[in-house]
């Protein structure tokens, strides 16, 4: 991970699905100079792909935490839509994003581009291990989502305001959030695969690498999930616990042998929340990985009404969906994370109700 935001070569460059648009770069420098939205509980959402059952699921958590006198700010960090083709199922997810906090994810910056700019692609950036076919499925996925989109012209200019990245301020602590890495809307820097790489390193310290990404974002955390596999980090930075908080996808399953989804939620109660997966407490900070559990069932059967066997998102995403990926929760765990014990959460992910620290 000696460079997070690599420029790309000329294997991949204007290859759609795997360029990455100049208007898509930051600094993590830009995270530390925007506006801080200031809250004591969120939920930070990412990978919700359209998953209607899955949003049900968040505004029922968010209602019950309500119900406890706790007022949970849902933020979207990108790619809430992707798989909701059907016109009633991208309203329903254009509306939430109209009325709460989001960032934009390469799926949002490429529907607010609209079809007649196909340079990118999905925008997903992919790096060289996604297969071509991979790439190539999810080009004609996001190609069906524009035909969708064309009847959605409001939506779509809501979309173009949605800013890259986002800062929040929780329990005293700045919270850096983003859709890819700290460097680009669609970088792969916070993958489990880029995380595996720069642990094997020793988490250098050297420019674009993780440490120094706190650093000049001037934030103890950050929040992604672009690379749909969720990841967890905790470091002492120049003597200070930093995190990082990849969700993955709320709105597929992202364990083996689970089928929820995952959102972090970020809070100035010090409790350990019932459906915390993993998690860890900085200062008056309370940072936990929350098991969606949503109706799995009644979502086949909608991803299959607009997806069904022969179909891109099939292809791609059905194994997923209907199985889990091949992928513990012990994958996931970074720094202290990986040294809390390691049952690898089969047990807490089948426990509804208990916590695993």
């Amino acid at each position: 991970m000696s460079q997070a935001a690599p420029t790309a070569d000329a294997s991949t460059a204007q290859r759609p699905g795997r360029s990455c648009p100049l208007d898509y770069r930051y600094q993590p420098a830009d995270i530390a100079a925007a506006p801080a939205l200031r809250v004591e509980h969120a939920y930070v959402i990412g990978g919700l792909y359209g998953n209607v059952e899955a949003l049900q699921a968040i505004e029922a958590l968010r209602d019950a935490e309500a119900a406890q006198g706790r007022r949970v700010e849902p933020v979207f960090n990108g790619d809430a839509h992707w798989f909701d083709t059907d016109p009633a199922d991208f309203a329903r997810i254009a509306a939430v994003l109209q009325a709460h906090t989001a960032c934009s994810g390469n799926v949002e910056a490429e529907l607010a581009r609209g079809p007649d700019s196909a340079e990118s692609g999905c925008g997903c950036a992919y790096p060289e291990f996604v297969d071509d076919a991979v790439v190539q499925r999810s080009n004609r996925i996001i190609a069906r989502l524009h035909e969708t989109a064309r009847d959605f012209g409001l939506h779509r200019q809501a979309l173009r305001r949605l800013p890259k990245l986002l800062r929040l301020r929780v329990g005293g602590h700045e919270v850096g959030v983003v859709h890819g890495d700290a460097w680009s809307l669609a970088g792969w820097s916070f993958s489990q695969e880029a995380l595996r790489a720069a642990q094997r390193q020793g988490w250098p310290h050297a420019p674009g690498s993780l440490p120094q990404a706190w650093r000049e974002a001037a934030a103890g955390v950050l929040c992604s999930s672009h690379s749909c596999l969720p990841a967890a980090v905790e470091l002492t930075v120049d003597g200070a616990a930093r995190v990082l908080m990849n969700n993955g996808a709320a709105g597929m399953p992202n364990f083996r042998g689970s089928t929820c989804g995952v959102i972090t939620r970020l809070s100035t109660d010090p409790r350990v929340p019932p459906d915390s997966l993993y998690g860890t407490t900085l200062g008056a900070l309370r940072i936990d990985a929350i098991a969606l559990r949503y109706d799995h069932a009644a979502w086949r059967r909608r991803f299959l009404r607009s997806w069904p066997a022969g179909s891109d998102a099939h292809a791609s995403y059905w194994p997923r969906i209907a199985h889990g990926p091949d992928y513990a929760v012990a994958d996931a765990l970074f720094g202290a994370f990986a040294t809390r014990g390691d049952d690898p959460l089969s047990s807490a992910i089948a426990r509804a109700g208990t916590p695993r620290w």
